[in-house]
């Protein structure tokens, strides 16, 4: 019999690991409060519902949603997932939230006999669409061999970190790497080309050596052909996911200056007005700053 999951938050990241679980032999039920992202999500092959509420009654339901809020809205709304019971509903939560919040949804579910699951995702759309992302399960480990199967489909690592919580601090530690991995493809980029390589040999040269890294690799493509429109993900985003790695990193007196110099061309890429582009844009804004035209 095909395993039916639910599925809530179908945008740019849920619609691609959505799209994978399809793909992979699922029955994936789905709900979005977006036209767009419904339609879409009709168009890869997910059967859609009218609410949160109408997937309540299947064993393993995933979220991937853009804030807190929207996760409270979800759970706890009108029609809401919670306000239906079913005792051991596994509820895979995958966004970016900060530590209070992951709690917050922890204390909804128990409270509701849910098993609540921490399992944000290292990666990005293309990532995603390349199954190539890597989750970071925490929570109880007895629901990690029903969830485990679904992940594989989507990602090309999966970890038990432990203890429901340690997934999204895992995710806020990466994603500094993430940003500055980034930031620093960007200026290597700009410097190559400043000195008069051509920016696809230098990709193509650096990409698989020791000097590369998985960001250099995607993202460092996009930068060669200034492909800005990608629907990875756009500097919102990791701007959003700033303020809770800040906030957690400065209630722990922990300093993380790289980060916070790397972040800097985020910012100006956003005063700009390209926050709607993908983070490689960040090419973009240094190329500017070292005044160099390409020809």
């Amino acid at each position: 019999m095909t395993q039916t999951i639910g599925f809530i938050g179908l945008g740019v990241l849920g619609s691609a690991i959505a799209e994978n679980l399809v793909n992979g032999g699922l029955d994936i039920v789905g709900f979005d409060v977006s036209d767009l992202a419904r339609d879409k999500a009709k168009s890869l092959g997910v059967r859609m519902v009218s609410s949160p509420a109408d997937l309540a009654s299947h064993k393993i339901v995933f979220t991937c949603l853009p804030n807190a809020q929207a996760l409270q809205q979800v759970l706890n709304g009108d029609d809401g997932l919670l306000s239906i019971e079913n005792e051991g509903q596994i509820v895979v939560e995958m966004s970016t939230l900060s530590i209070s919040e992951k709690q917050d949804f922890e204390s909804a579910c128990t409270a509701s006999d849910r098993v609540p699951v921490d399992c944000p995702v290292s990666g990005n759309r293309i990532m995603a669409l390349n199954k190539k992302l890597t989750a970071f399960f925490s929570g109880k480990a007895s629901a990690y061999k029903h969830i485990a199967p679904a992940l594989k489909l989507t990602c090309s690592k999966t970890h038990n970190v432990g203890e429901f919580g340690n997934g999204t601090k895992v995710k806020l530690c990466g994603n500094i790497l993430n940003l500055v991995h980034n930031t620093v493809a960007a200026e290597a980029m700009v410097l190559a080309m400043k000195s008069g390589l051509d920016p696809r040999m230098f990709h193509e040269v650096i990409s698989g050596s020791g000097s590369s890294s998985a960001m250099f690799e995607v993202r460092g493509a996009l930068m060669v052909d200034e492909d800005y429109q990608k629907e990875a993900m756009n500097l919102s985003v990791p701007l959003k996911d700033a303020r809770i790695i800040s906030d957690h990193a400065a209630s722990l007196y922990c300093p993380i200056p790289l980060y916070q110099a790397a972040l800097q061309s985020y910012y100006s890429a956003a005063a700009q007005g390209l926050i709607d582009k993908d983070a490689a844009v960040v090419c973009q804004v240094l190329e500017r700053a070292a005044n160099h035209q390409r020809d």
